[in-house]
Protein backbone atom coordinates (compact mmCIF):
# COMPACT_ATOMS: atom_id res chain seq x y z
CA UNK A 1 0.00 0.00 0.00
CA UNK A 2 3.09 2.16 -0.15
CA UNK A 3 2.47 3.07 -3.72
CA UNK A 4 -1.04 3.36 -3.77
CA UNK A 5 -0.90 7.05 -4.75
CA UNK A 6 0.19 7.56 -8.86
CA UNK A 7 -0.21 10.12 -11.35
CA UNK A 8 -0.84 8.41 -15.06
CA UNK A 9 -0.32 10.14 -18.26
CA UNK A 10 -2.92 9.07 -21.28
CA UNK A 11 -2.89 11.11 -24.71
CA UNK A 12 -6.37 11.95 -25.78
CA UNK A 13 -6.55 8.60 -27.55
CA UNK A 14 -6.40 6.49 -24.51
CA UNK A 15 -2.58 5.69 -25.40
CA UNK A 16 -0.57 4.88 -22.17
CA UNK A 17 1.99 7.36 -21.69
CA UNK A 18 3.62 6.95 -18.61
CA UNK A 19 3.47 7.45 -14.51
CA UNK A 20 4.91 8.52 -11.50
CA UNK A 21 4.40 7.26 -7.79
CA UNK A 22 3.86 10.52 -5.98
CA UNK A 23 4.55 10.00 -2.03
CA UNK A 24 1.98 12.63 -1.07
CA UNK A 25 -1.93 12.25 -1.36
CA UNK A 26 -3.19 14.99 -3.99
CA UNK A 27 -5.82 17.22 -2.87
CA UNK A 28 -6.04 19.21 -5.87
CA UNK A 29 -4.35 19.84 -9.11
CA UNK A 30 -4.80 22.16 -12.02
CA UNK A 31 -2.96 21.51 -15.57
CA UNK A 32 -2.13 25.24 -16.79
CA UNK A 33 0.01 24.97 -20.38
CA UNK A 34 2.35 22.44 -20.41
CA UNK A 35 2.60 21.78 -16.06
CA UNK A 36 0.63 20.24 -13.78
CA UNK A 37 0.81 21.97 -10.39
CA UNK A 38 -0.47 20.08 -7.68
CA UNK A 39 -1.06 20.46 -3.91
CA UNK A 40 -1.12 17.63 -1.38
CA UNK A 41 -2.64 17.00 2.07
CA UNK A 42 0.37 16.50 3.40
CA UNK A 43 0.84 20.21 2.37
CA UNK A 44 3.27 20.00 -0.47
CA UNK A 45 2.65 22.53 -3.53
CA UNK A 46 4.51 20.48 -6.82
CA UNK A 47 4.83 21.58 -10.22
CA UNK A 48 5.67 18.71 -12.78
CA UNK A 49 6.05 18.74 -16.25
CA UNK A 50 2.89 17.66 -18.05
CA UNK A 51 4.65 15.31 -20.45
CA UNK A 52 7.66 13.42 -18.60
CA UNK A 53 5.53 14.06 -15.09
CA UNK A 54 8.90 15.20 -13.69
CA UNK A 55 9.58 17.44 -10.55
CA UNK A 56 10.15 20.94 -12.40
CA UNK A 57 11.03 22.56 -9.38
CA UNK A 58 11.47 20.86 -5.44
CA UNK A 59 8.07 20.55 -3.81
CA UNK A 60 7.14 23.82 -1.45
CA UNK A 61 6.41 23.20 1.90
CA UNK A 62 3.11 24.67 3.23
CA UNK A 63 2.83 22.71 6.69
CA UNK A 64 -0.79 22.69 6.64
CA UNK A 65 -2.94 20.56 3.91
CA UNK A 66 -3.60 22.62 0.67
CA UNK A 67 -7.17 22.57 -0.28
CA UNK A 68 -7.32 24.01 -3.46
CA UNK A 69 -5.43 25.55 -6.23
CA UNK A 70 -5.95 28.18 -8.91
CA UNK A 71 -3.19 30.02 -10.97
CA UNK A 72 -4.05 33.21 -12.56
CA UNK A 73 -4.95 33.90 -16.13
CA UNK A 74 -1.18 35.11 -17.12
CA UNK A 75 0.42 32.15 -15.41
CA UNK A 76 2.52 34.78 -12.51
CA UNK A 77 1.01 33.46 -9.42
CA UNK A 78 -0.61 30.61 -8.23
CA UNK A 79 -3.43 30.88 -5.28
CA UNK A 80 -3.17 28.17 -2.56
CA UNK A 81 -6.29 27.60 -0.38
CA UNK A 82 -4.81 26.05 3.36
CA UNK A 83 -7.11 23.92 5.83
CA UNK A 84 -7.15 26.73 8.31
CA UNK A 85 -8.64 29.62 5.76
CA UNK A 86 -5.79 31.18 4.65
CA UNK A 87 -4.65 32.03 0.75
CA UNK A 88 -1.29 31.80 -0.04
CA UNK A 89 -0.21 33.76 -3.34
CA UNK A 90 3.52 32.20 -4.26
CA UNK A 91 4.53 34.15 -7.48
CA UNK A 92 5.83 32.67 -10.87
CA UNK A 93 9.07 33.26 -12.66
CA UNK A 94 12.33 34.87 -11.52
CA UNK A 95 12.44 37.33 -8.67
CA UNK A 96 12.48 39.99 -11.00
CA UNK A 97 9.63 38.91 -12.73
CA UNK A 98 7.38 38.49 -9.65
Amino acid sequence: LQDKNALHLYSVNGKYLGSETLKEEVSDMCVTGEYIVMGSLQGFLSIRDLYSLSLSISPLAMRLPIHCISVTKEYSHILVGLEDGKLIIVGVGKPAEV
